[in-house]
C-alpha cells in the first residue's frame, strides 16, 4: 500500500494538468457552441475531452489506498470536528475513486456490460459528499480564526456580536426604541456588525492563504457534482470554468506546497 500511495503522490501533479486540459476542453466547447463553429471542430473538442477523462481515470488508479492512509491519519487528529470531517470525507474520496476505477475498466471494454451511467452517479455522489465536509472543514476553520482574532483585536474581550452597546444587552445610553421605530433603528446596529463581521472575514482569509485557496478549489469543485447528479444544473460553460479553475488552484498548492491546507 505504501508503493501505491507514494506512485500517486508522484503521479497527482500530471493528473490535475490533465484535469486541467479536460475542463478547458469543456469550456472551449461550450464557447465554440454558442459562437456557432462547426460539427467536425466540436466533435474533435469533444473527443480530446473524452481522451483527458480516460487519462486521468488511469492515472488515478491505487488513489483509493492513498485516501485510506489520509483517513488513517485523519482519526488521531486531536480536534473533534477535524478529525470527524477529514476522516469521514476521506473515506467518501476512497469510495469515489474506486467507482472511479470501475469506469475506467468499463469504458476501456475490461467491464462491457457495466451500467456506466449508474455508476457515474454513485461516484459522483461520494465526491459531493466528500467536498460538502471539506467546505464544512473550511467553515470551521474559519470561525476559529474569526474568533481568536476578534478576541485579539478585542483585547480578550468577547466576539464582535456582543461588543457594540445595544438595548439588549443593557446599554443605558440608547432609550428602548417604540415599537414602530424598532426595525428601523435596529437596521444601522446590524449593518455596523454584518460589517465588522465581513472586515473580520476579509482579514482572516487574507492573512491565511492557504485555507482561502482551499475554501474556493473546494467552492468550484462542488459546482461540478452537483450539475452532474441534476441536483443543480449549471451548463457545460460553468462547469468547465469551475473546473478549470479549481485545478489551477490545486496546481499552485503541488508547485507551492506552503499553500496547501494541513492537516
Amino acid at each position: 500500500m505504501d508503493s501505491w500511495v507514494r506512485f500517486s503522490s508522484q503521479s497527482q501533479a500530471k493528473e490535475r494538468v490533465f484535469r486541467a486540459a479536460q475542463y478547458a476542453c469543456t469550456l472551449l466547447g461550450y464557447t465554440l457552441q454558442q459562437g456557432g463553429s462547426g460539427v467536425q471542430l466540436l466533435k474533435m473538442v469533444k473527443q480530446l475531452e473524452t481522451h483527458m477523462s480516460l487519462t486521468r481515470k488511469l492515472m488515478r488508479l491505487g488513489n483509493s489506498a492513498e485516501a485510506v492512509e489520509a483517513a488513517k491519519r485523519a482519526v488521531h487528529l486531536s480536534d473533534s470536528v477535524l478529525r470527524l470531517c477529514l476522516t469521514v470525507a476521506h473515506l467518501n474520496k476512497a469510495m469515489y475513486f474506486a467507482c472511479d476505477n470501475v469506469l475506467w475498466a468499463g469504458k476501456v471494454g475490461l467491464l462491457p456490460k457495466l451500467d456506466q451511467d449508474k455508476w457515474s452517479q454513485r461516484s459522483f455522489r461520494y465526491y459531493l459528499f466528500a467536498l460538502m465536509l471539506n467546505l464544512t472543514r473550511d467553515a470551521y476553520e474559519i470561525r476559529l480564526l474569526m474568533e481568536r482574532e476578534a478576541r485579539t483585536s478585542h483585547g480578550g474581550s468577547n466576539a464582535t456580536w456582543t461588543s457594540s452597546p445595544s438595548p439588549e444587552n443593557g446599554d443605558l445610553s440608547h432609550p428602548h426604541p417604540s415599537s414602530s421605530s424598532f426595525p428601523v433603528a435596529i437596521l444601522p446596529l446590524l449593518s455596523e456588525r454584518f460589517g465588522r463581521q465581513f472586515h473580520l472575514l476579509g482579514t482572516v482569509l487574507r492573512s491565511n492563504p492557504p485555507l482561502l485557496l482551499d475554501l474556493l478549489k473546494n467552492a468550484c469543485d462542488v459546482f461540478i457534482p452537483l450539475d452532474r447528479l441534476g441536483i443543480y444544473p449549471t451548463g457545460q460553460g460553468f462547469v468547465g470554468a469551475c473546473g478549470l479553475a479549481s485545478s489551477v488552484l490545486s496546481i499552485l498548492t503541488i508547485v507551492h506546497p506552503w499553500l496547501k491546507l494541513k492537516p
